[in-house]
């Protein structure tokens, strides 16, 4: 028998966002269909022209780490451990029984460990060289994440982090589908990981305009879709998947929340911060995924969108979305839950993940937040406000990063 073409199953999910960590308290905050979007304080924020962010203020390394490691690992890393640990616990799955070969750790991250290079760079400029943590190097190159990961649980298969700004994390998920479904390993920890919020990092999104500035509102801020929204707001977290060999986890009688059908992933190759206008690499992507799922447009019940709250994403991907969808466009619900945990960079797309495999084991869709006027060109079902009772078989994920980098995967019930 032949591996290729192996189903890949979800069989954990280890979140870590603003409206909570674990599984249970990420739909906690979801069906409480409020943002978990505040002011900034981790530093002062009133250089820049944004205040607002997706704080993780009741993150404690040590409940899922010793604090001794905890202590050499930046947030970065500590948020990729402890995702990973949240997720191999949901699972179930026996780490110490399996074949380390054949499990490998992929990671998504725009920004790596970018928060602590600027700390120990403020350091160094104030006291010099003798004031710079030792471990710098170690903790500053986004694969710290993956390899922290490998490092956990032993893994010694495939190791990567890839850097491909907001779609990072949905790119690791299906580099990892496509390592179990050739055959290549069993078993992955999958998605993406991201703490960006430190001055410089942050300002240099403010710098350029790209974030809202409706300080006064912080909850309200993020509107993808909105006539009145006004740029994304920065967050941070983290969150891994269990993506299994469906023989494999069935073998292990894990639980089971749905099937990695399709992947697709294509680049505008056209602006570093515009989209393509018309959408077409961004559809071309939803097609790819569409195509390893062997799903047709009608198949699909629900869309997690991209919906980053850029007037140019907005648009261009509800264009996308009429371009393979068709007439069937209209009659597909379609979310974003960035307005919940704001935009955590590359490791969005592994949470919007993490969303559309409860979402189809519960039968619930959550809203679109703040949307209250979508504005010309959106005119899609973006199930503003309350969310929406709905049996899924088959839900379609996205996102898109700077440079142009498009990434759609698949889910569908077991």
């Amino acid at each position: 028998m032949s591996l290729t073409g192996r189903r890949v199953v979800v069989t954990g999910l280890g979140p870590i966002t603003a409206i909570g960590i674990g599984k249970e308290q990420l739909w906690a905050g979801l069906r409480r269909e409020e943002s978990g979007i505040g002011s900034i304080t981790r530093f002062d924020p009133s250089q820049f022209n944004s205040h607002l962010a997706g704080e993780i203020t009741d993150f404690d390394p040590t409940a899922h780490m010793e604090s001794r490691r905890a202590r050499r690992l930046d947030r970065f890393s500590q948020f990729a451990v402890a995702a990973s640990r949240l997720a191999v616990e949901d699972a179930g799955l026996p780490v110490e029984t399996l074949n380390a070969e054949r499990a490998a750790v992929q990671v998504g991250s725009a920004l790596g460990g970018i928060a602590n290079a600027e700390k120990q760079c403020g350091n160094f400029l104030a006291k010099g060289v003798r004031a710079v943590e030792p471990r710098i190097a170690l903790t500053t190159f986004a694969g710290a994440a993956s390899c922290n990961i490998a490092i956990e649980f032993g893994f010694t298969g495939p190791n990567a982090t890839n850097a491909m700004s907001c779609a990072s994390g949905t790119m690791a998920v299906g580099e990892a589908w496509r390592l179990i479904r050739e055959g290549v390993v069993d078993v992955a920890l999958a998605g993406g990981v991201e703490a960006p919020l430190s001055p410089l990092s942050f300002g240099a999104f403010a710098i350029i305009r790209a974030m809202s500035t409706r300080n006064d509102d912080p909850k309200r801020a993020c509107r993808p879709f909105d006539r009145a929204r006004d740029g994304f707001v920065m967050g941070e977290g983290a969150c891994i998947l269990v993506l299994e060999d469906e023989q494999h986890a069935m073998a292990r009688g894990a639980d089971i929340y749905g099937v990695v059908e399709g992947y697709g992933t294509t680049s505008d190759a056209y602006h570093m911060t515009k989209p393509l206008s018309d959408g077409s690499q961004a559809a071309r992507a939803m097609k790819l995924a569409l195509r390893h799922a062997s799903a047709s447009s009608k198949s699909i019940d629900y869309i997690n969108a991209h919906a980053s709250a850029t007037s140019l994403n907005d648009a261009s991907e509800t264009k996308a979305i009429h371009t393979v969808f068709g007439e069937h466009a209209r009659s597909i619900p379609v979310s974003g839950t960035k307005p919940y945990h704001a935009h955590s960079l590359g490791a969005s797309g592994a949470i919007e993940a993490a969303v559309c495999c409860l979402a189809i084991q519960r039968g619930w869709i959550p809203p679109t937040l703040n949307l209250d006027d979508p504005d010309d060109g959106c005119d899609l079902d973006y199930v503003p406000h309350k969310g929406r009772d709905i049996k899924l078989k088959k839900v379609l994920s996205n996102s898109f990063g700077f440079g142009g980098i498009n990434a759609s995967l698949v889910f569908g019930a077991v």
